[in-house]
């Protein structure tokens, strides 16, 4: 709050000082701080979350519906569940951020961290499966078998999983603030791991790609159409894996509570909105029309 200082000014009728009450702002006091304070603001960040969230996971179901129009003899190829999983995971933090204030005071406190984990999870698995695709072309453009790619994808992802469950199964067991760091730790962990997955494979066919002759137009498009995703994910875990770190040691940086909407904001905003909005814009195109050239899913 702000605190009052005494200043002792000399006046024009008497020679004893004044004293005229003055404001001297104490460095806790600030927009960001009056911001995390007030609830109205709260809630206006929060929704504005929500309504961001809504838009790309609407953005994800038309493009699914679009996709599926054009080729509805198709299965579930990695394209068709890679917009599917983004829909899903935008819009449950949608969800989540709009019923903010319920998720905070969920009981038992494991449900809490269920439901704002869970989403974090997803969204690792749905852009999995683009390092997923990247890989399969890079090892048939070299020839070398991919049969093992997929056992693998589905492994990671099993494991991720089940030593998330395990923390939260222990967590609920003995609610301590060591298995929060863990917890923090482990999503950091898988973050960059991630990261470097799209920098691994994303950069071999990118590489890969500009080899080919720069005056095919399709191959130009598909070079900057990696190049560009690659950049994006990559920056994308990168800041993830180290915004927890932070979160997992500094009370300040904790993003699970009500009171740091601003850093919610940003956070969500760098890690999983905006590289979403991207990422589907960039991916746009829909295969192309029956009948005028044969479609190759992705599978």
């Amino acid at each position: 709050m702000p605190r009052i200082a005494m200043l002792f000014t000399p006046t024009a009728t008497s020679s004893e000082p004044s004293v005229v009450p003055a404001l001297e702002l104490t460095p806790s006091y600030s927009w960001w701080q009056h911001v995390n304070d007030s609830p109205p603001w709260q809630d206006r960040i929060f929704y504005s979350l929500a309504v961001l969230y809504g838009v790309v996971a609407t953005v994800a179901l038309v493009q699914l519906v679009r996709i599926q129009w054009r080729v509805p003899e198709y299965g579930w190829t990695t394209q068709k569940v890679f917009h599917l999983l983004n829909f899903l995971v935008n819009g449950v933090r949608c969800l989540v951020f709009i019923f903010y204030r319920n998720v905070e005071s969920l009981q038992p406190e494991i449900a809490r961290h269920i439901l704002l984990d869970l989403p974090s999870l997803a969204f690792f698995t749905t852009y999995a499966l683009l390092v997923l695709f990247w890989a399969e072309i890079y090892y048939q453009a070299r020839a070398v078998s991919t049969d093992e790619l997929k056992p693998s994808f589905y492994t990671i992802n099993a494991v991720v999983y089940a030593i998330q469950i395990i923390l939260w199964l222990i967590l609920w067991w003995k609610p301590v603030s060591v298995m929060v760091i863990l917890s923090k730790i482990f999503f950091a962990g898988v973050s960059l791991f991630a990261a470097l997955g799209f920098l691994l494979f994303g950069g071999r066919l990118f590489l890969m790609l500009q080899r080919f002759p720069v005056e095919s137009k399709g191959r130009r498009k598909k070079l900057q159409e990696v190049g560009y995703v690659t950049t994006i994910c990559f920056l994308c875990f990168l800041v993830r894996c180290i915004m927890m770190c932070f979160d997992a040691f500094d009370k300040n940086a904790d993003l699970d509570v009500l009171e740091h909407p601003i850093l919610n904001f940003i956070y969500y905003l760098l890690v999983e909105i905006l590289p979403s909005a991207l990422v589907l814009f960039i991916l746009r195109k829909l295969p192309p029309k029956r009948g005028i050239t044969q479609y190759h899913p992705i599978r």
